[in-house]
């Protein structure tokens, strides 16, 4: 009975890591360049269970067969599908990618450490140096840079403000018909070679090899999540049912512990 307790804990508790997690991705539904995150489960090794103190089979205790002892979290996983592309006409500093690879970002912490990160979005200004930024005012980097992750000024894009200018497919920027920068564009040969890092970044861990990219860069788009609401608004759905089920089970469990101590015990 106490293992009946145990079992609809642990699936309480997966289901509720569970809807923690389509919670953040409902809540970046709207956030250029989103990957929405998923979660798979699987169940803890069983366990032999023995009769207690029989030694019948030869002062061998008797075995009752295995037992399953819940579940718990197997892995968590990134959705690193395409998302749909919006038209931003009215902003020339937005850049999306087409297939597969990341924007190289020069990030910089509360503290002012620095260090490279990566991202799918595309939602940049230029400031009034001329600058290439992200929204949150860290550099993008150009081609050069990226390739080889290294962080510095030399690496930052800079174009004069004053002038138009336009963005090719493979990433460079013209202005006057004269190519002055080129947005550096990377891709990761092993994707579990990436750690999300929050604010839509993800870092690159020991191991991870940059590679060239495919991607094209389209100017005037974003990137959109590619969250389906639709989708997980009926996992949602199933994850409270799945939760109700544990709920149930537990109160099951208990009431027949609370006849086995009260009405059990008299006899």
């Amino acid at each position: 009975m106490l293992k009946g307790l145990y079992t609809a804990y642990t699936g309480m508790v997966q289901e509720q890591r569970r809807l923690d997690t389509i919670t953040n991705n409902l809540a970046n539904s709207n956030t250029a360049g989103f990957k929405k995150e998923g979660m798979v489960t699987r169940s803890f090794a069983d366990e032999m269970a023995f009769r207690i103190k029989d030694t019948g089979d030869n002062l061998i205790p008797r075995r009752i067969g295995n037992l399953k002892m819940g579940v718990k979290i197997g892995e968590t996983y990134t959705d690193w599908s395409q998302g749909p592309l919006k038209e931003t006409l009215d902003v020339k500093s937005n850049m999306a990618l087409q297939g597969p690879g990341f924007f190289a970002i020069e990030y910089t912490d509360k503290q002012g450490n620095t260090s490279i990160k990566y991202s799918r979005n595309g939602e940049f200004v230029v400031d009034k140096d001329g600058y290439l930024r992200t929204t949150d005012g860290d550099y993008v980097l150009n081609r050069d840079a990226a390739t080889n992750s290294s962080a510095g000024e030399a690496g930052h894009i800079q174009i004069n403000p004053l002038i138009e200018y336009s963005v090719d497919t493979d990433g460079t920027i013209y202005q006057d018909g004269n190519a002055v920068a080129q947005i550096g564009v990377v891709d990761v040969e092993n994707y579990d070679y990436l750690e999300h890092y929050g604010e839509n970044l993800y870092d690159l861990l020991d191991g991870g090899q940059i590679i060239p990219s495919e991607a094209t860069v389209e100017q005037y788009a974003l990137e959109t999540s590619n969250y389906n609401i639709v989708d997980e608004l009926v996992t949602m759905i199933t994850i409270q049912r799945a939760y109700d089920a544990g709920q149930r089970m537990i109160r099951a469990e208990d009431e027949t512990l609370e006849m086995a101590v009260n009405q059990v015990g008299r006899v």
